[in-house]
């Protein structure tokens, strides 16, 4: 489901699950990944990228559904990751390889920077279509709200439009675009510029700066 190698000083994280639809499983699996790399010692940095289409295609919602009354637990597992990875104590990319849809958008957007595939993929929140019946919730409103300019944002939440790669570049949406087989090296590239940060300021100018997504994404216990 999820996989983790080293180049050089960038740990890469390969989400290798299909359409790499998030529920409790990928969750923890990310979690696992992301502890691996905290406890690491020395320069590092973060890359996160799928396989084959997607990058990731969002929440699983039938594994949601048959959680019942707990499908919400699950969705606030997956705010707690969010939050994490806002305030990562390393520099983080997401290598787009393919379609990031709903929640794969904002994972990817939970990053520091992206790098989406020119020639394929769509960037996209397509909730107003699904006609679920369950919209973003404050946590992931604020995460767009820190990562994209509002018009953008608005846009995209009322008309659930897709985004190629060249219009997420000029939207600020993304950061590059690169073809297909150069995404992940482009990615690891632009993160191992920034690998030897120190980690502690690092996290606490994160934190500082997106404060307001971090505390919404995970509230600080009562």
């Amino acid at each position: 489901m999820i996989d983790l190698e080293r180049e050089g000083v960038v740990w890469v994280v390969r989400m290798a699950a299909g359409e790499n639809r998030i529920g409790p499983d990928f969750v923890a699996a990310f979690a696992r990944a992301l502890d691996t790399i905290e406890a690491s010692r020395g320069p590092a940095a973060l890359v996160t990228t799928g396989t084959g289409r997607f990058f990731s295609n969002g929440l699983d919602l039938a594994a949601l559904g048959a959680l019942g009354a707990r499908a919400w637990e699950a969705v606030r597992g997956f705010e707690a990751l969010l939050a994490r990875l806002v305030a990562f104590p390393l520099v983080t990319v997401a290598a787009l390889n393919g379609h990031a849809f709903a929640g794969g958008a904002l994972l990817a957007l939970a990053h520091d920077f992206r790098v989406m595939r020119a020639d394929r993929g769509w960037l996209c929140l397509p909730e107003v279509d699904l006609a679920t019946g369950q919209p973003m919730t404050p946590g992931m409103l604020a995460l767009l709200d820190a990562r994209l300019e509002g018009p953008v944002a608005h846009e995209l939440l009322v008309t659930g439009r897709r985004l190629a790669a060249a219009e997420a570049v000029a939207r600020c949406a993304v950061d590059a675009a690169a073809p297909a087989a150069d995404v992940v090296a482009t990615a690891v590239a632009l993160a191992a510029l920034h690998g030897g940060k120190d980690r502690a300021t690092l996290a606490a100018l994160k934190r500082g700066r997106l404060a307001g997504a971090v505390a919404a994404l995970a509230p600080a216990p009562a």
